[in-house]
């Protein structure tokens, strides 16, 4: 077992026993949730500009990120609390039984859309709960030395329940374009299994977190420790401005992606969830090795490796609309400009989903960071508010190859942002 060589204490081992089992359900939600954008284009026939709308909703509520801090603040019982909203925000979708299992019954009919997209922006509310709570009750039951590395086994479980759903759930959906109707209620049950099982994890709460004074004025107490915060943490503010660029360019490209499977290269689910299996096995490789990386150099040359991956990946995609030569293999349309994809897509995946959950972690110190994952969040949710819509749009008007080549010249921005910032301050973990 790879955890026996970091000498675990009793705390941590209760800790990562209950991590590794939330990761492992959330694995299989986020092996559904893989395909979700593919469905609401390919299956309900959802417009580009609501497609743009349900990834938006994925991240733009991290902008009340402001009020949910300062409501978790003054909730004594966080345990209850995430209980609480994984019944709210996950029974939504039993809802979904209720829809029409045939394109006859949905076409031409703009309710389903609207209601799928209302589902889940519900659905979507528990992130700006849950995913501060994940840091501020791991950073507390990890030593400093264990943390990264932790979270990279419990990542990689992750990835791999994911891989196997995402391509059984596609092959489910190529039988059943519909299937999703009774899928997503199942993913309601093992939603609120997974964060009650989070919710257990050992949390004490420290006299500084009680707070007395009105709301508002705390949540105004909480945009001034924002920009106090990013204004005394010169390598955290470079960190974010350097997000903030990478955001953009993802934000702007992920969902054109999504519309470019369908109409330009003309995938079916099967290929779909191939693509993302296969990216997702290299990635699950390298997680361990990048989780031990990132205990060891600074989060912003690791951004480097992040954002010139996502880089890459996006250059080679709009390739295939100059080298649109194909093999099939059992129904599955393999593209030989998307094998560069693929590589980069995996160094992209391994690299990102440590330093996305667990960066801002490194420029603090442990009981902040609750507060510093609250202001990455906020700001990942503050340029949802325009980037996706915007990628549809410039898709609309100057079409895929414009719209590919602004994000990666968005990316260049970023990786030159991280490497000056480095270069001009190298100091900056908080044990």
């Amino acid at each position: 077992m790879l955890t026996s060589k970091l000498n675990l204490n009793l705390v941590e081992r209760k800790a990562y026993k209950l991590h590794l089992w939330y990761s492992i359900i959330e694995g299989i939600i986020a092996g559904v949730l893989a395909l979700n954008e593919f469905v609401f284009i390919k299956s309900l026939k959802g417009s580009n500009y609501q497609l743009g709308l349900l990834f938006q909703f994925s991240v733009v509520l991290y902008v009340l990120l402001i009020f949910f801090n300062e409501m978790l603040k003054r909730v004594k019982d966080k345990k209850k609390l995430l209980r609480y909203t994984a019944v709210i925000t996950r029974v939504p979708l039993f809802l979904l039984l209720l829809f029409p299992h045939s394109i006859q019954g949905i076409n031409g009919n703009s309710f389903y859309h609207i209601a799928f997209l209302a589902i889940f922006f519900v659905y979507f509310i528990a992130q700006s709960i849950v995913y501060p709570q994940i840091n501020l009750f791991l950073k507390n039951a990890y030593r400093h030395d264990n943390f990264s590395k932790l979270y990279s086994y419990s990542t990689s479980m992750n990835k791999i329940i994911m891989l196997v759903t995402t391509l059984l759930y596609g092959m489910l959906l190529d039988i059943d374009n519909y299937a999703f109707t009774y899928v997503f209620p199942v993913v309601a049950i093992l939603g609120i299994i997974s964060i009650y099982l989070l919710s257990n994890i050992d949390y004490i709460e420290t006299a500084t977190e009680v707070i007395r004074t009105k709301f508002f004025k705390s949540v105004k107490e909480s945009f001034k420790n924002i920009i106090t915060i990013l204004k005394k943490n010169k390598p955290y503010l470079h960190f974010e401005v350097g997000f903030m660029f990478y955001g953009f360019a993802f934000m702007i490209s992920i969902t054109v992606i999504t519309i470019y499977f369908d109409k330009q290269l003309h995938l079916n689910y099967s290929s779909v969830a191939f693509y993302k299996n296969i990216y997702n096995i290299m990635a699950i490789a390298m997680i361990p090795f990048f989780g031990r990386l990132l205990g060891r150099i600074d989060p912003r040359k690791f951004a480097i490796i992040t954002f010139t991956a996502i880089m890459l990946f996006i250059l080679s995609i709009s390739l295939t609309q100059f080298f649109p030569q194909y093999t099939l293999i059992f129904g599955i349309r393999l593209y030989y400009m998307m094998i560069p994809y693929l590589i980069f897509q995996a160094i992209y995946a391994a690299t990102m989903s440590l330093l996305w959950s667990i960066g801002s972690a490194y420029f603090c110190k442990p009981e902040e960071a609750g507060d510093y994952q609250t202001v990455h969040l906020f700001l990942t949710g503050l340029r949802a508010v325009f980037a996706p819509t915007s990628g549809v749009i410039i898709y609309v008007l100057f079409g895929f190859f414009t719209t590919f080549m602004l994000a990666c010249g968005s990316l260049i921005i970023a990786i030159s942002l991280m490497v000056w910032s480095y270069r001009r301050d190298r100091v900056y973990i908080a044990k």
